[in-house]
């Protein structure tokens, strides 16, 4: 990654308490694995800080994360969107993770165990997977990652039943972070189509 893709990279971060922590070169690639793109971040650890204390306090957390494609940086146009809700828990004994990501329906729901901090965070990286045939197959496109540690009071109206509520979600991410709410913004690109189905690599799940 060129320096100036790594400034991108960080943008957002800004001054207030919306951070991306160790992140360096390389912060974000996208990738094809079978009909989905994915991406990878390997420098990025969101289970850190408080989040990670509140969990070894035996408490749960929540992260919410937004996967975006646009045909430039910072567009208000947004080509196609992943959006999810993980819910994270820790075992003191095994000094493992747990993992849940919710969908809009029961059937969406599905969870990993017994993970280590990075497979967990893989995991869910994993799990913000866009449809291929939403990727643009004739122009350049930028990716867009928007991961924060979901605020309590955030909660309402996203989570019910039978799952969560997209659109309400969707909107939380039109809003700023608050003040103290942990948050990683990485952008890359550009890409196009063509050269990712060079490199296309199966993912592996943690």
């Amino acid at each position: 990654m060129t320096r100036r893709k790594l400034i991108v990279a960080l943008a957002g971060a800004g001054s207030c308490c919306a951070l991306a922590r160790g992140v360096s070169a390389g912060a974000l690639a996208a990738r094809l694995d079978g009909d989905y793109l994915r991406i990878t971040a390997p420098h990025l650890n969101f289970l850190s800080g408080r989040p990670l204390e509140r969990l070894k306090d035996g408490q749960s957390v929540a992260f919410i994360g937004q996967l975006t494609i646009a045909p430039s940086l910072n567009s208000v146009v947004v080509q196609a969107r992943s959006v999810a809700r993980f819910a994270f828990s820790y075992d003191i004994w095994e000094e493992r993770f747990s993992v849940t990501k919710m969908g809009e329906r029961p059937e969406a729901r599905h969870s990993a165990s017994h993970l280590s901090a990075a497979q967990a965070e893989n995991w869910c990286l994993d799990n913000l997977a866009i449809d291929r045939s939403a990727v643009p197959s004739d122009q350049p496109f930028y990716v867009q990652l928007d991961l924060r540690a979901e605020d309590p009071r955030d909660q309402i109206g996203i989570i019910g039943d039978p799952g969560i509520n997209i659109t309400r979600l969707i909107e939380l991410f039109g809003r700023p972070a608050r003040s103290a709410q942990p948050r990683w913004l990485l952008n890359s690109g550009p890409y196009r189509l063509a050269d990712l189905k060079k490199s296309e690599v199966r993912s592996t799940r943690g």
